[in-house]
């Protein structure tokens, strides 16, 4: 069955290049009349061009519907003006793929604040911007889909990219909060983490790995994690045609009596409590105290739950 977004109305920020140009083209191929947002920006974020208005240009020649947007994902009037007019066009929004990103890349050492602070805002804090701008409206319609674009260096670390890494792991915590308060409302948000051959990474590539992982093959799992069948609170790695999930796992929990509630007991139990086994993925933040009293009680016979002769 074709995946289709006929009468969708969808928005991709950072879409004037690479992963996010080429959701917005799919997603015209696909039916959707698409908002392409970017401010047309160097990949550390300054200067500006005229990067969404030829995405526009190309959405429009292959028969699609596209309008430009430069608004500052850093900026919640712009985006909530982004939104407005994309209503007042077409009559609401119903995807939002937020893919705008920037890199300063240092270590940590080497890193001004500033620099740290740029891309938390642009990543993290634009990310919850755009989404906050379609919230009410995505409620409303009974209706939404959002993907954040986290990353590998977010989920396993990178060296030299503290910033865009506490960005990312941000993002996949926003979306397993989002995913949870937009569930009654059909409102279902995933994470993606890419990897694709763009500006962003062109000199970290080899020219034949660079060819491999062109954006293009990002793009099967995007649209899918934005279309009407999409799953809620997924964390999917995708490049150049390879596809696998990421998971926030837990153990068991190791209960201590209270006698061996000490640095050293804990310390004489760092084994057991560090054990890669048994792991679950909770599906809320609320799992690790049940996780805790669950291991209370398997000790003591006593906690919520458990009934005593």
């Amino acid at each position: 069955m074709t995946i289709s977004f006929k009468d969708k109305v969808a928005i991709v920020t950072g879409a004037g290049g690479g992963l996010g140009k080429a959701y917005a083209l799919e997603l015209a191929r696909r039916g959707a009349k698409v908002v392409v947002n970017d401010l047309g920006g160097s990949r550390d974020g300054t200067g500006t061009s005229d990067a969404a208005a030829q995405v526009v240009a190309e959405i429009e020649a292959m028969g699609g519907e596209a309008v430009a947007n430069g608004g500052s994902v850093t900026e919640y009037e712009q985006m909530e003006k982004m939104v407005a007019d994309a209503k007042q066009k077409w009559g609401g929004v119903h995807v939002l793929i937020n893919n705008a990103g920037v890199l300063r890349d240092k270590t940590f050492i080497k890193m001004e604040p500033t620099d740290f602070e740029f891309v938390v805002k642009v990543h993290l804090t634009g990310s919850a911007f755009a989404t906050k701008a379609c919230w009410e409206t995505f409620r409303e319609q009974g209706y939404g889909r959002i993907l954040m674009t986290a990353s590998s260096t977010g989920l396993f670390g990178n060296f030299g990219q503290a910033n865009y890494g506490a960005a990312k792991l941000g993002l996949a915590g926003l979306t397993k909060t989002l995913q949870l308060e937009g569930a009654k409302y059909n409102i279902r948000v995933n994470s993606l983490s890419p990897v694709a051959g763009t500006r962003m990474t062109e000199d970290l590539f080899p020219e034949e790995a660079f060819k491999l992982f062109a954006p293009e093959n990002v793009v099967p799992a995007a649209l899918f994690l934005v279309s009407e069948d999409a799953p809620t609170n997924a964390i999917v790695g995708a490049g150049a045609g390879g596809f696998h999930s990421s998971w926030v796992v837990m153990n068991d929990a190791v209960w201590l009596p209270e006698a061996e509630r000490t640095v050293e007991g804990f310390a004489a139990h760092w084994e057991e409590i560090n054990a890669f086994t048994n792991l679950i993925a909770p599906q809320s933040g609320s799992e690790q105290s049940g996780n805790i009293l669950k291991a209370m009680q398997k000790v003591t016979g006593t906690g919520p739950g458990s009934a005593r002769g």
